[in-house]
């Protein structure tokens, strides 16, 4: 491989497989950078990354996943950076088949997990759920849109480093951000493991959370393909029943008014997240952050 590589681990309280997943990590990329970004562990993480040849950045305290990969990125000096979990799921044997997908031609390559590797029932069934409705709104089939084993093209995901979120979702949102910039992105099947230690994801606290990457999926891409079945519904809803109190009644009731004056009203603020989206995606953006 002609460029250099970058390998980013967001790790909180990893202590007890941090050396085991850079130990596989070398064995596959020997001449790789591998960049560790302790968020605020209490446990011995950073000293064990450390002690296994990797460059660490400590944060003073848990900032979340996003800020992690964030500082990661912003750290890295490979051209192409590889984006993966510390605590064990993601086998560091994928990495080079995922690095000659990218050769091909892609700017992003993703590790889709299979149903097996889902970490619940529940998790599967919510990302099945968000890899249908991103693949409505991109028009691609997306299949793991929140998969955290993938690699970039450092250039092309920095510019994109203002839009990720400081917790949990930069997969989803870096995802789309390729997708509405016209970027290439490709899916190479995974086997992903058990974790090893706790989980850092709390169903109640974080499932409120992960319930807004539906709305983040159509505001990052395109608002207007979120907004549109909505209005729809609005219209159908309002014109079914004015049909239904005209014929029973003569008349026309304040409920359609409301529904078709609520459908006017959603359209018009799905158009102006349009605009609002375009915005974002400007050329001078990625300069500003980078500035």
């Amino acid at each position: 491989m002609p460029y250099k590589i970058s390998v980013v681990l967001p790790a909180k309280n990893e202590c007890a497989v941090i050396g085991r997943v850079l130990a596989g990590i070398r064995s596959q990329l020997p001449e790789s950078e591998i960049v560790v970004v302790n968020d605020g562990s209490t446990d011995g993480t950073a000293d064990e990354a450390a002690r296994a040849g990797a460059h660490v950045i400590s944060h003073p305290y848990s900032m979340g996943n996003g800020a992690a990969i964030k500082s990661g990125a912003r750290a890295a000096k490979g051209e192409v950076i590889v984006f993966m979990d510390a605590d064990g799921q993601h086998d560091a044997a994928d990495i080079p088949r995922l690095l000659a997908r990218l050769d091909e031609g892609y700017d992003m390559v993703v590790g889709a997990r299979d149903g097996a590797s889902q970490a619940s029932v529940g998790r599967g069934l919510a990302n099945g759920f968000y890899n249908r409705l991103a693949s409505y709104m991109t028009g691609k089939r997306i299949e793991d849109l929140t998969s955290g084993l993938r690699v970039v093209r450092a250039q092309r995901f920095r510019e994109f480093l203002h839009l990720l979120p400081n917790g949990f979702s930069y997969p989803t949102t870096s995802t789309m951000a390729f997708f509405r910039a016209g970027y290439p992105v490709a899916y190479l099947p995974i086997k992903a493991a058990k974790r090893v230690g706790k989980s850092h994801v709390r169903i109640l606290k974080d499932g409120a959370r992960f319930l807004l990457i539906i709305f983040k999926i159509g505001t990052l891409y395109s608002p207007l393909k979120l907004f549109a079945p909505v209005v729809l519904i609005q219209v159908l809803l309002g014109l079914g029943y004015y049909v239904y109190t005209f014929a029973m009644h003569g008349r026309l009731s304040l409920a359609t008014i409301f529904l078709l004056t609520s459908a006017v009203t959603t359209f018009l603020i799905g158009l102006v997240s349009e605009q609002i989206t375009q915005l974002m995606y400007r050329p001078d953006s990625a300069e500003k952050e980078r500035g």
